[in-house]
């Protein structure tokens, strides 16, 4: 995975755990979900990446 992928995944992941915190502030718990599914998301794209990576070598 390229070093611009894994910040581009870690941003998003940051994005979601913000979104997540603010949700929790401000009791929106739709914000709170869309915030830990961002996350999910994140993560999920960093698996893919470096399973890609796997089988290019």
């Amino acid at each position: 995975m390229g070093l611009m992928d894994d910040a581009k995944h870690n941003i998003e992941k940051a994005a979601g755990k913000a979104k997540e915190h603010i949700g929790d502030a401000t009791d929106n718990e739709n914000l709170q979900a869309e915030g830990k599914i961002d996350q999910v998301k994140a993560d999920a794209k960093k698996v893919g990446d470096d399973v890609k990576d796997a089988f290019d070598k």
